[in-house]
């Protein structure tokens, strides 16, 4: 950065002469360096698989919650910082709770990242405020069927079959990119996912320090347990 833009940091709604606004950026690369997050689709339905491997051997790793339940049907993963997602999933719940309220339905998986999107594309374009320093992959099924979409600190979404957030997103991607075929059972998403994951921490993953969520078509959104995703690393 030339000496003359350094102004142009100091606020999150004000564009630099080229276009850039670099609180928006600067929340970005805190997403890079948050936990590897993986989303991808199979027939019938969607899978999260989050790294939540601990930093000290004295942790609870079940008080590091990286999957959320929003709705029945509709569920995310997390990256970056831990207290800006946690408002994020308050505001997303809240959004689903109105809907079903005034409509006597459940809400659009894409109404809902929308709407969550929205929220905070706010935090980009006022004053005294900044930007999330997170990122969302929303996994979820309504009557357009299964649904995956990931979210950035802008406010912008984008609907994928399969991608990855964090740290290790280069290494998931390389691995998709190369493998990843459309309408896989869930045991091959399965594997495919655990695959791209140990490509990301380079190790072989365990159950104790992933959480997988998943939703199915004409099923509630759900967490695996331990001993189901120790049935799947087993089978890789």
């Amino acid at each position: 950065m030339q000496p003359g833009q350094m102004a142009y940091d100091r606020g999150s709604t004000v564009f630099s002469p080229d276009g850039r606004l670099f609180q928006v950026e600067y929340a970005r690369e805190a997403v890079k360096k948050g936990s590897t997050t993986i989303g991808l689709k199979y027939k019938d339905g969607v899978a999260l698989i989050v790294d939540r491997r601990s930093s000290s051997k004295l942790l609870e790793p079940k008080s590091t919650e990286k999957i959320h339940e929003i709705d029945d049907y509709i569920g995310c993963a997390t990256s970056g910082l831990v207290a800006d997602a946690r408002i994020l999933v308050d505001e997303a719940r809240k959004n689903a709770q109105v809907h079903r309220v005034n409509y006597g339905e459940n809400i659009s998986v894409e109404m809902l990242v929308k709407k969550v999107c929205d929220y905070k594309q706010n935090f980009t374009q006022y004053g005294g405020v900044r930007p999330f320093g997170t990122a969302l992959l929303v996994a979820g099924t309504d009557d357009l069927g299964a649904h995956l979409f990931e979210t950035d600190p802008s406010g912008a979404l984008v609907a994928y079959k399969a991608t990855g957030i964090g740290s290790g997103r280069p290494a998931v991607m390389e691995v998709f990119e190369k493998e990843f075929q459309d309408d896989m059972s869930f045991e091959n998403a399965m594997a495919l996912g655990l695959k791209a994951m140990e490509a990301a921490i380079e190790d072989k993953p365990k159950a104790e320090a992933i959480e997988i969520g998943v939703a199915e078509i004409g099923r509630k959104f759900r967490r695996l347990s331990e001993e189901e995703i120790s049935a799947l690393i087993d089978k890789m």
